[in-house]
């Protein structure tokens, strides 16, 4: 399967079982043999693929490098993407060359950074393995770092070449870290798509990962091409960001991964529109049984009044003013304004 992406800078998506082993001959559809590569990976993912996507590199002709970081949201940082400008620097990257990205969404919005960002901008390519890189990290061009103070504050928007998806790289990912990325799907279903979600709801949608990550790229890429930077209807894509970006910045981003905050922000979200009477009564209850069924919490002991507070730096904001997502009912969505005083009312 393979969906083409109409951003300024036209690039596609190809979701195929045994992707891995084709990095290098697609790389090779926009990169001349004999340009610099370097595979940029964590210490949980390059173990398992990074030997595969390196000789798929090296096979297609590109001189190969690579940079291992330690695994972890907590290493999403501008000290880690300081050590990959020195390793491009060293390894006499131009802007001809390219960078890899292999593992999930830390390692595509760290190394994508690092593309947009060194010699003022260089190609990359996304190699997604987790399902929220695969189902909605990968695709849409924003890249960046975390700060002490908030998520992702720091970034650029920067498209990929291409990316590579292999649906057979799922099958290594611990199933809580499987679970995590549902919430991203769940959230697709919820804001565009009520047969995705009815699918979810009965069970039945993980019996073809490659059509489920193929439909929540197709949606999440209508959204990037109706509006690029995210400055309208992209927005949307945050249903459940809000509050889910402010417990993990309660969490000191640990403990609660961003599809766990995420779905626990669109229960939040239900409620408060339902009590706003923009959302349908029982579509929280109904977000919170499916998300109960993969095993995603719902709630968490931060009370409503720290979650509101924690949206400060919320970047859907502008100044006192939020741009919370709501859905009127499943498959639905809009973009609701409202000062922090009135989501707490709603909350």
């Amino acid at each position: 399967m393979v969906i083409d992406v109409k951003t300024q800078r036209p690039y596609s998506v190809t979701i195929e079982p045994g992707a891995l082993g084709r990095v290098g001959d697609m790389a090779r559809k926009h990169k001349k043999p004999g340009t610099k590569a370097m595979l940029i990976s964590d210490t949980n993912v390059f173990p398992l693929y990074g030997k595969k996507a390196l000789a798929s590199l090296e096979g297609a002709g590109f001189i190969t490098s690579h940079f291992v970081f330690e695994a972890g949201e907590a290493h999403k940082q501008l000290s880690t993407v300081c050590d990959m400008y020195r390793a491009l620097s060293e390894g006499g990257f131009t802007r001809t060359d390219f960078i890899v990205t292999l593992g999930g969404g830390v390692a595509g919005d760290m190394g994508g950074f690092a593309a947009a960002t060194f010699l003022r901008g260089m190609d990359f390519m996304q190699v997604p393995t987790s399902l929220v890189a695969q189902a909605d990290a990968s695709v849409g061009g924003k890249t960046g770092v975390d700060l002490p103070f908030g998520k992702n504050l720091v970034g650029a928007f920067h498209q990929p070449m291409a990316v590579v998806t292999d649906p057979e790289a799922l099958s290594t990912l611990p199933r809580h870290y499987f679970n995590d990325g549902l919430g991203e799907v769940i959230k697709h279903g919820c804001i565009a798509d009520i047969a995705l979600f009815e699918a979810l709801e009965q069970g039945a949608a993980l019996e073809d990962l490659t059509q489920v990550v193929g439909r929540s790229i197709a949606i999440k890429r209508d959204f990037v091409e109706a509006d690029t930077r995210d400055t309208g209807r992209r927005m949307i894509l945050n249903f459940g960001h809000t509050c889910g970006h402010a417990l993990e910045k309660l969490h000191g981003f640990q403990g609660l991964s961003h599809g766990e905050a995420v779905g626990i922000g669109m229960v939040m979200a239900c409620r408060a529109g339902e009590r706003l009477g923009v959302t349908e009564p029982g579509t929280g209850e109904r977000v919170k049984a499916v998300l109960e069924k993969y095993g995603l919490p719902t709630e968490d002991h931060f009370s409503k009044e720290e979650v509101v507070a924690a949206t400060a730096l919320d970047k859907k904001s502008d100044g006192d003013t939020l741009r919370v997502i709501l859905i009127p009912r499943i498959g639905e969505s809009l973009i609701r304004p409202m000062s922090r005083q009135e989501l707490l009312s709603a909350l």
